[in-house]
């Protein structure tokens, strides 16, 4: 081993602070006595993490793939307080939260998780200590007493598997050692922000045995204002503990035995403001003024831009299915939010009650490493977690201005609604829970021989139960299950038990069980088992090259329970499917790769890699009865290539890393909302980029550091999907029409698309009000108009029917064009969440002072460029380029233990919009946003022992 290298080995197994080579995060390393060469470049040694990227202990800069990594020294420089601070810090990276429950997408170089539902698998694999997480809150906790936090960027498709088709986020946390130490952080800051953060690490029989203890507190109030009630809402309350005991009885033995507790309950918001264009049908069509069909015209909300002014108007509820039925039944006339607009303020919204998130999990893990010989290590890790997490959100966000009629149901314009209250308001709330378990047990078997041949293999089972319920509950729904009663029965309060094939049960708890047919649940129990033998075999043939050979073989078996959505449906309690009760979905994959690393130095590598991943597909959640919703999506693969160049200059004072990357993406999982659940279609893609990260240390105590990203993506030829924003592709020859009730071969409150000219025969033929009902097709339809008005048909003769169903020209199939409307081409678009370039900077400088006193100031800046929300492109889903800077001030004084610390976040405090969601026909189209936090800014005293 020659001197550089011997260096580079010991600073890396014995540095305090994290330096990253690669990417980001080496600003607060600490110095060394400098080599000569550094010395004549003016610089020092930088400092280098060790890091397990490759499931060993290797130096970062030896390490052939492109990884960042950042002790806890360095997250808190540069304040990666958790997971989605991290894009500010690695080239190519995007995060923004979804719109349910403990469900994010963290990106990398354009791959992340776009598809929505209980089956689906994340583009990035999130472990804790390498071992997986299906669902956690890694992403919703603060980062604290970690030994490093790794980010793998590319396909993982050997030692990590099965979903790791963009790269792999790892959390390694601190171990226990033989040395006492602790150390107690307390931290204030605005928004009346306290944080409290510490741990003891307890030696009890030296090496052999220890207990760290460490745990984190945040509590904060809310950055966004409920206008209805003048509360502060988005605020944070929780903790985390961990319990960590090490077990060496001997030198060949080393055991770990890790708990990890998180508990949070406090009025987080799921999503941010909610945005529309309001659309309030056409005034005319075809040239025939639409009059009272207008009403069933509107989708509720148009494309257009999110920055513009339209943008913050209100949803018309005409065009949802709530203020579909309570059209038809009467409790409300047109827009219950006419006249309404919303604030131009991202954080403030207008709700009746303020949100509810409740979240707990515990993790449990043991990791036994033994030396079979000096040259052969075994290693087993066994990890146990549980969770269940309740949220409950204003579903729109808005109070409406338009009270409810004065009817039976709703004397004085007022109704009692067992789940929303009492209240005059069209109101609609959602409720996402669920609880999951899993367990994974993996074995490996490492060698280290002092010959050319190397090799690290094992295999993993990984068991994964979960059950989630998505609710959608409106008083309004309510309403239409009494008014339903009442015409089918006679009583709108009849018993679902005696009566289980008309009347339709309403649920009496405040807190919704799953049994009542007045609101929308969306359950999914989900079982995955899945299992994979795993192996790299690595030649050494020569003193500079090496080959690397992986290959996993990874089952799948993935088991989802369907539950029919029974939404105003007779009966009460949920019904299982009987046409196919569970969706079943088996995947046996091989994955892979192959390549080499190339030292022209000790201090120069090269290397080109060939992977292959692998993202099994699932069953999309149930949709409505009668919907055609295709009821399984396919897996993932990726061909991905890559070469890259590591780099440690000017006598150990510079890093510098470059890499560039091809992906040939196959069935990229895409996801939108149809009939009123998640359908997640596949598409191809071309993905490339580059990356280029340094590091440099050009004078004592001076360092800087830059990470630029350039990613480039696009959809294959041929690629096509239905927007539902756009269902017409704004050809005028057709119109977006609401669903009506009653419909077996459409959902009511989807929208459908029909001729234009056959919509405005049957309004100028006094037939506007049947509009709605036109969406079941003709046949439907022609029955529908034949019915008796007296029995909720449409009282035309058989003649007429027949002529307003057929002859009119509704339904016109020619061209590519179906009810549900026309294809937009995806050929040569934007893959969603893929910025072109992503830029990071930062510097800091160090003031050694008398005593033994030091001052450390540090600043970074982080640019995004423009990115698109959806695989359209369209206007409606671009989103603007944005940037954040931060500046922290470190004093400390380190023969005392003491540091304070002083930072500011988000230094212009920019509102930017990080993604968006968009939702069904049924709710009318709305827009959630996902945005970036406010401003923030504190001061922090650590004392260490």
């Amino acid at each position: 081993m020659s001197q550089s290298l011997r260096m580079r080995s010991v600073l890396a197994m014995g540095a305090s602070v994290a330096v990253l080579a690669a990417v980001a995060a080496p600003a607060f390393a600490q110095t060394t006595p400098a080599k000569p060469a550094a010395q004549q470049g003016g610089g020092n040694v930088l400092e280098e993490l060790v890091v397990t990227a490759q499931k060993k202990e290797e130096a970062l800069q030896d390490v052939p793939i492109a990884v960042s990594a950042f002790s806890q020294d360095s997250l808190e420089a540069q304040k990666i307080d958790g997971g989605p601070n991290l894009q500010q810090a690695i080239p190519n990276v995007t995060f923004a939260k979804g719109n349910f429950t403990n469900s994010f997408n963290f990106a990398i170089r354009g791959i992340g998780n776009k598809a929505v539902g209980v089956s689906t698998d994340g583009g990035v694999g999130v472990h804790e200590n390498n071992a997986p997480l299906q669902s956690g809150n890694l992403f919703d906790a603060e980062f604290f007493d970690v030994e490093r936090v790794e980010v793998l960027r590319g396909p993982q498709g050997t030692l990590y598997g099965r979903n790791a088709t963009g790269g792999v986020v790892n959390i390694i946390t601190a171990k226990p050692t033989g040395d006492f130490e602790a150390n107690i952080r307390a931290e204030v800051g605005n928004y009346g922000t306290e944080k409290v953060r510490g741990m003891i690490n307890m030696p009890i029989l030296g090496d052999k045995l220890a207990i760290r203890v460490a745990g984190n507190y945040l509590k904060r109030d809310g950055f966004v204002t409920n206008t209805f009630n003048d509360h502060k809402v988005d605020d944070r309350d929780l903790y985390s503990t961990r319990v960590s005991v090490m077990f060496n009885p001997i030198d060949s033995l080393r055991t770990n035995f890790m708990w990890e507790h998180f508990k949070e309950d406090d009025s987080r918001a799921r999503v941010g403001k909610q945005l529309c264009t309001k659309d309030n049908g056409p005034a005319t069509v075809g040239g025939v003024p639409s009059g009272a069909a207008r009403a069933f015209l509107s989708q509720g909300c148009l494309p257009a831009s999110l920055y513009g002014d339209s943008a913050y108007g209100t949803v018309n509820t005409s065009g949802t299915l709530t203020g579909e039925l309570g059209n038809i039944f009467g409790f409300t006339s047109g827009d219950a939010n006419a006249g309404d607009t919303a604030s131009r303020n991202l954080r403030e919204i207008e709700s009746l009650f303020d949100p509810i998130y409740q979240s707990k999990s515990d993790i449990y893990q043991f990791n036994l490493d033994y030396d079979i010989t000096p040259s052969l290590t075994f290693t087993a890790l066994t990890s146990y977690s549980k969770g269940n997490v309740y949220t409950k959100l204003d579903y729109n966000r808005n109070v409406s201005t338009v009270p409810f009629n004065n009817t039976p149901f709703t004397p004085g314009g007022f109704f009692t609604d067992p789940q929303v209250g009492t209240t005059n308001k069209f109101t609609t709330l959602d409720v996402s829970s669920g609880d999951a378990k899993q367990w994974s047990q993996e074995f490996r078997l490492q060698s280290n021989f002092d010959g050319p041949l190397n090799f690290n293999v094992g295999g993993i089972y990984f068991d994964y139960k979960t059950t989630t319920d998505y609710y959608v509950i409106g008083n309004s729904l309510t309403l239409s299950a009494l008014a339903l009663n009442f015409q089918k029965t006679g009583n709108p309060q009849c018993n679902p038990v005696t009566l289980p094939t008309t009347c339709i049960g309403i649920d009496p708890n405040a807190t919704p069980d799953g049994s009542g047919h007045n609101y929308y649940d969306n359950r999914s129990p989900y079982h995955l088992k899945s299992n994979a033998l795993f192996g790299e075999l690595y030649w050494q043939a020569n003193e500079k090259l090496k080959f690397t050979l992986g290959l996993r073989r990874t089952h799948d078996d993935k088991r989802l329970e369907v539950f029919d959505t029974v939404l105003l449906a007779p009966g009460i309690g949920l019904k299982q499917s009987t046409t196919d009760p569970e969706e079943k979905s088996v995947f046996d994959e091989l994955t892979g790769r192959f390549g080499f690393d190339y030292k022209l130095t000790d201090d120069n590598l090269l290397y080109a890699f060939y992977s292959k991943g692998y993202k099994g597909g699932g069953s999309n959640p149930p949709a409505a009865v009668g919907s055609a919703v295709k009821p399984q999506f396919d897996p993932e693969f990726v061909n991905a290539y890559e070469i890259g160049s590591k780099n440690t200059l000017l006598g150990g004072s510079v890093m510098l890393n470059a890499t560039g990357f091809y992906y040939d993406y196959q069935g990229y999982q895409i996801s939108k909302i149809v009939s009123r659940t998640s359908v997640n279609e596949n598409i191809d893609a071309k993905v490339w980029g580059l990356e280029l990260e340094t590091l440099w240390s050009p004078v004592h105590n001076l360092k800087l550091n830059a990470n630029i990203g350039y990613l480039d993506t696009k959809i294959a030829k041929g690629a096509t999907s239905i927007d539902t924003m756009n269902r017409t592709q704004s050809n005028p020859a057709y119109t977006v029409v609401k669903a009506g009730p009653s419909l077996p071969n459409a959902a009511v409150g989807s929208n459908c698309v029909l001729t234009t000219a056959g919509v405005a025969t049957l309004i100028a033929a006094g037939a506007g009000s049947a509009v709605p009902f036109a969406c079941g097709g003709p046949q439907v339809f022609q029955a529908f108009l034949q019915t008796p008005a007296a029995a909720g048909g449409g009282g035309q003769s058989a003649g007429a029917a027949a002529f307003l169903a057929n002859a009119t020209g509704l339904y016109n199939y020619g061209a590519g064009y179906t009810i549900e409307g026309t294809s937009a081409d995806l050929s040569g678009n934007e893959l969603p969440n893929s910025p072109h370039w992503t830029t990071s900077v930062g510097a800091q400088y160090t003031w050694d002072f008398a005593g033994g006193w030091s001052a450390t100031l540090r600043g970074d800046y982080y640019r995004q460029s423009k990115q698109f929300t959806r695989v359209y492109n369209t206007a409606y889903d671009q989103l603007r380029s944005w940037n954040n800077a931060n500046i922290t001030l470190k004093i400390e004084k380190p023969e005392w233990g003491l540091q304070v610390d002083a930072y500011v976040k988000n230094l212009s405090n920019k509102t930017p919009i990080t993604d968006a969601y968009t939702t069904d026909d049924s709710s009318g189209l709305f827009t959630n946003l996902i945005t970036l936090e406010p401003r923030l800014y504190g001061v922090s005293v650590q004392k260490s022992f």
